[in-house]
């Protein structure tokens, strides 16, 4: 059980670290955090602060079933990467022109939110993550889709190498999602998951100017690695 996700952050940090000095592939020069937002931007501003590397958004919205919006049978990204559970569409008998209509709605409404959130930070707004390396965090997983829909998009983007990383992750989800990235780091991996919330004390909703203020954070990181 995590307080909240402050301190979830910063027990996943410790991990991470570990694991990148361990690694000996990783170069922070070209190291980039990227939250989920919403909650996992502050889970994510831990780890930016304590590996000292910038942080910014990637931002992937589930597409959630008719008549069930809190079931994702499938997830978008800002740059269009549309990622879809085909035996649970099939199981719910979702249609092709459903998805295709929530694709548009959802890439542009977070294309919206992304470049807002970024611009209120003080940072360009678009993200050039060519040759970058990524560690991608979310405060939790339960379907992994929204994870899934970022790691598809990262490839098309041409990362170099990513990671993924959350402090508590579903089994059917971490099992899915370690084919995506190069490497997945968990603290934890229950086998009775029902939802995020369940793990956290404190899993309040984490507001726009809380993802503004970690941003900003982000981009004076950013600054002191270009002065370095």
């Amino acid at each position: 059980m995590f307080i909240n996700r402050q301190q979830a952050g910063s027990l996943l940090a410790e991990k991470v670290q570990q694991v990148i000095d361990q690694d000996g592939q990783y170069d922070k020069s070209k190291m980039i955090v990227l939250g989920l937002p919403r909650g996992g931007v502050p889970v994510a501003l831990e780890l930016a602060l304590n590996l000292n590397v910038p942080l910014n958004v990637i931002t992937s919205k589930k597409i959630g079933a008719p008549e069930q919006p809190e079931l994702a049978i499938g997830a978008v990204t800002s740059d269009g990467v549309v990622v879809v559970d085909v035996q649970l569409k099939e199981y719910l008998g979702v249609s092709d022109s459903y998805l295709e209509k929530e694709r548009g709605y959802l890439a542009n409404k977070t294309k919206k939110m992304e470049q807002s959130w970024r611009e209120s930070a003080g940072l360009p707004k678009d993200l050039n993550l060519k040759d970058m390396q990524a560690i991608v965090v979310d405060d939790g997983v339960a379907t992994g889709m929204t994870a899934l829909a970022a790691a598809r998009s990262l490839k098309e983007q041409g990362v170099q190498k990513s990671i993924f990383a959350t402090p508590v992750i579903s089994t059917r989800a971490y099992q899915m999602l370690q084919k995506e990235y190069d490497q997945l780091i968990a603290l934890d991996i229950p086998e009775d998951f029902h939802a995020v919330g369940q793990f956290y004390i404190d899993f309040s909703q984490t507001a726009d100017s809380e993802v503004i203020n970690a941003l900003t954070l982000g981009h004076s990181l950013e600054d002191i690695r270009i002065a370095h």
